[in-house]
């Protein structure tokens, strides 16, 4: 992609994320993965209710480049190049931040590893899921448009074609069920960026 795209992409993005937290001297950067209506964006709402951090929600992030996204990798791939360019412009500026993404490879994962490592700040990393059922409820009831809320226009069928994808994450991150009480991953998350 050429440069003055990728700048004019992240301009864009970055006036989409309105008003910004306080700069922090040591900022965290907490990635969060998982497939489509695992309750990625339920659990980052709920960690930003408790820590000052704003989300960059790929969903969200990818609807403000494209207005009618067509999730090609061309897409993505352009998507996600801005997006490391702003994670790495708002943790330089000591914005802490949570990345709402599915990053189901690790491949993907690797580049959030690399900024991190680069900038020196902490990374923590969550694998958000639920049981199959929940999820194909869940992605339902937003088809039948119960969150208007919701930015993903994931489905059953997509959740499906992405389930094979999953890789392991390699680093230590934390696991969390949606299906169940998120509190005491929350409280541990809280306590280890607040250390």
């Amino acid at each position: 992609m050429e440069h003055t795209q990728l700048i004019s992409d992240v301009e864009r993005l970055t006036e989409s994320l309105g008003q910004l937290p306080e700069p922090m001297a040591e900022p965290a950067f907490i990635a969060v993965s998982g497939l489509p209506g695992t309750g990625k964006s339920y659990f980052c709402s709920k960690l930003a209710e408790r820590l000052p951090f704003i989300i960059l929600e790929s969903d969200a992030l990818r609807k403000t480049l494209f207005s009618s996204p067509s999730y090609s990798s061309q897409e993505s791939s352009r998507l996600f190049q801005a997006c490391h360019l702003l994670i790495e412009r708002l943790l330089k500026k000591g914005i802490p931040l949570i990345l709402d993404a599915t990053n189901l490879s690790e491949r993907y994962r690797e580049r959030l590893y690399s900024i991190a490592d680069r900038l020196d700040v902490r990374l923590v990393l969550v694998r958000v899921e639920a049981p199959p059922q929940v999820v194909r409820e869940r992605l339902e009831a937003r088809l039948g448009g119960v969150n208007s809320g919701d930015k993903s226009d994931a489905d059953w069928a997509v959740y499906q074609r992405m389930q094979p994808t999953v890789q392991k994450i390699r680093r230590n991150h934390y696991a969390v069920d949606t299906s169940r009480d998120i509190t005491p991953v929350l409280d541990k998350i809280v306590r280890e960026v607040s250390k």
